[in-house]
């Protein structure tokens, strides 16, 4: 069989490939009068197929893969995250194409997926993982705290200061804490921007807000096509946001290290620009009308302080400078609320007012009330953006509603309790962002809240955090890690697998130099498929791949999960005592974390089957929801889910190879067309109670049915 070139655009040459491989699939398409026939020609030869050839595992896959497309051709389905109803054509196309008869505008990506899937039914081979080729591409990426790295980074710092202190000598406000003597040398002025450097609110207060200031600081180093993208950006008001520290991480030069992973947070793609003002909630449910439920069936207070999608959690978003980040990722699942400023980077403005202690506690009540929360996730914008006084207040709040929920049980009846506060976790991309932002203050507000909370039922103290690269783990953010973690408050990690944290061994690496930090990774997520994230896009087949292919040499067994998980409730989750553990058992890392989509409204899932491919090349994915856990019960009514992704996975590839990535790589991704949910690690189970609690629901706003947990 001669090879496919995979970047095909002509379906003059794509269709001689077909006529060369695959003469008995034209044939039939030849020999039948419509598509119909065609279909019901070639499932009679799968079947044939499976008959003859019954042994074979991985053939019978891929022909209930193919037929399944047969079965949903012609039909319509309605699509989740624009509410659409979608006309599945993918082997009606496919007729047309084989006979001279196609129609429309159709993408040859369309075809070349469907040539792998044929491909695949003719050679049905195995993709066997190999530990050796996984360490090759793990040592293709550095980290921050390498020695060359470190070095490049060095010399970045000495570039920003020189332009801080031009920044600051031209500034004219008088009320800036950060000014210069008069008199001062240029190497007073050196100094003492180099002493400031430690101090995150320096960071904050001379972050980069333009496109002109962010290519300065980088040397004059950005393209003029980037350059146009910002300069519409800010023509549109979208928010820009980048602190020196963050800036310092980047590699203007052509050598040393590839920071394309790390770049693509901070610059906007041409599709996020031309989307922004328009752009819709992925997840349904952060769509919140007064007095009605969101699209998860949750009665929600007024405002946008209370996002809930599962019974058990919901988040809180403070009224403080925690509505703000540390930088705006271009990838961002709150982009949506940026757009509408509920999110900004307004500092003086998100200074907490006198209302919201009042606001606070009223929030704290809905918490308190309910019959199965038990685990607050205070996020925003982010976490640690909110001063040390306000987040004292806001974990005090927490910790006395968690007193006042306890009381109120010991009324209520054995089967009628309510769920009280196990969990308490703060969402942060700080350590990655600004990581001297984590003070002795800090550490000791988190220290003191969980000893005293701990007393009240509390169990799990999370910092929920996000590291997208290992160039970001630096020495800055190894001592912030380290501080946090002498607390006793454990850090998870959440990566987004854009396209370039999705190359190869990237994300292995990413999880090794975590876990020598004392980081424990949680989460994998596919990007939100709408446009603006059309350039950071990866299919979901490349993070089933990955997990087969990849994380599969970090796999716990049960035995090794319950020792790890006993070492990380001990209070021992350092760096040394993780990398002793991988190293008794030869683990090249922990593979704790789950790779999942966010649904809107059912939530976090991987478990999916392609069920068509779109004119344009794009699986159609039928997902079910993850059944390892409680949902609102919503998910009952709302019948099969069907996503259609971005981009096709020839458009992926494409971007892989102008990234400079070896495509042979990649080669079984074409065959990843169904995945499962993994299964969660146990240090993210909810700890049992001592007693029973109620299966009502409240705050839940749905037929009588459907009110209470099965």
């Amino acid at each position: 069989m001669t090879k496919l070139n995979s970047f095909i655009s002509d379906l003059s040459l794509l269709k001689k490939q077909y006529v060369l491989n695959f003469p008995r699939l034209v044939a039939m398409a030849n020999e039948s009068d419509d598509a119909g026939l065609f279909k019901e020609a070639l499932h009679q030869y799968l079947s044939s197929k499976w008959e003859l050839l019954p042994g074979n595992a991985m053939r019978n896959t891929v022909i209930k893969r193919i037929q399944r497309l047969i079965k949903y051709d012609t039909t319509s389905v309605h699509e989740l995250s624009t509410g659409d109803m979608l006309s599945i054509r993918t082997m009606t196309c496919l007729w047309q194409f084989l006979t001279g008869r196609l129609e429309g505008n159709v993408s040859a990506d369309l075809f070349i997926d469907l040539y792998y899937q044929f491909e695949q039914l003719e050679n049905p081979e195995e993709t066997v993982p190999d530990r050796h080729v996984l360490k090759r591409q793990m040592s293709r990426w550095p980290t921050g705290l390498d020695r060359e790295v470190i070095a490049i980074r060095l010399f970045n710092k000495d570039h920003i200061i020189r332009a801080l202190i031009r920044k600051i000598e031209r500034r004219h406000s008088t009320s800036s804490p950060y000014q210069f003597a008069d008199g001062m040398t240029y190497e007073e002025k050196y100094a003492q921007v180099g002493e400031w450097w430690n101090s995150s609110r320096f960071h904050l207060t001379m972050a980069v807000k333009s496109p002109a200031e962010l290519n300065y600081f980088l040397g004059n180093s950005l393209s003029d096509e980037t350059m146009q993208v910002l300069a519409e950006a800010k023509k549109k008001r979208m928010p820009f946001f980048v602190t020196p520290y963050y800036l310092s991480l980047l590699n203007t030069s052509q050598d040393g290290y590839d920071d394309a992973t790390i770049r693509a947070y901070i610059l906007y793609s041409p599709e996020l620009v031309e989307t922004y003002g328009h752009i819709k909630a992925w997840e349904k449910e952060d769509i919140i009308e007064a007095g009605k439920p969101n699209a998860a069936g949750w009665l929600l207070p007024g405002g946008h302080n209370i996002h809930r999608r599962y019974p058990e959690t919901a988040i809180l978003i403070p009224d403080s400078m925690g509505r703000a980040c540390g930088g705006l990722c271009a990838s961002c699942q709150r982009m949506y609320d940026f757009q509408s400023e509920r999110l900004n980077f307004d500092f003086e403005a998100l200074k907490p007012k006198e209302t919201w202690d009042h606001k606070l506690r009223r929030l704290m009540h809905y918490f308190e009330e309910d019959a199965q929360l038990r685990d607050i996730l205070i996020t925003g914008g982010d976490a640690l953006m909110s001063q040390n006084a306000t987040l004292r207040k806001i974990l005090e709040a927490v910790y006395k509603m968690a007193v006042r929920k306890r009381k109120a049980n010991e009324s209520r009846p054995d089967g009628e309790k309510y769920a009280e506060l196990q969990r308490v976790r703060l969402g942060s991309r700080i350590l990655a962002y600004l990581p001297l932002r984590v003070t002795d203050e800090l550490v000791d507000i988190l220290r003191e809240f969980k000893e005293k909370a701990s007393t009240v039922g509390v169990e799990q103290f999370y910092i929920q955090t996000h590291f997208q690269s290992p160039l970001e783990v630096t020495p800055e953010a190894k001592r912030a890690i380290e501080a946090i973690l002498s607390a006793g408050w454990t850090i998870t990690n959440q990566l987004v697998f854009t396209v370039p944290a999705s190359r190869r061994g990237h994300t292995a690496k990413l999880r090794q130099i975590l876990n020598a930090m004392g980081v424990i990774c949680y989460y994998t997520f596919s990007v939100k498929g709408f446009k603006e994230n059309y350039a950071v896009f990866t299919p979901n087949s490349r993070s089933i791949q990955e997990e087969k292919e990849e994380k599969v040499f970090g796999l716990l067994s049960a035995g090794q999960a319950g020792e790890l998980h006993a070492l990380i409730r001990s209070g021992r989750q350092t760096g040394k005592t993780l990398s002793r553990f991988l190293k008794e058992h030869n683990l090249p890392f922990a593979g704790t974390d789950r790779n999942v989509l966010n649904l809107p409204a059912i939530g976090k899932s991987m478990t999916f089957v392609t069920v068509g491919i779109t004119e344009e090349g794009k699986r159609i994915l039928k997902f079910d929801h993850d059944a390892s856990r409680r949902h609102s019960p919503i998910i009952h009514q709302m019948g099969e889910v069907y996503i259609v992704e971005n981009k096709s996975i020839a458009a992926y590839l494409r971007q892989l190879r102008e990234m400079g990535e070896n495509l042979n790589d990649y080669r079984s991704l074409w065959h990843y067309c169904e995945g499962k949910t993994c299964s969660r690690f146990s240090l993210y189970e909810y700890p049992e109670y001592p007693f029973r609690i109620t299966g009502e629901m409240t705050n839940l706003q749905l037929t009588e049915e459907y009110r209470h947990l099965p």
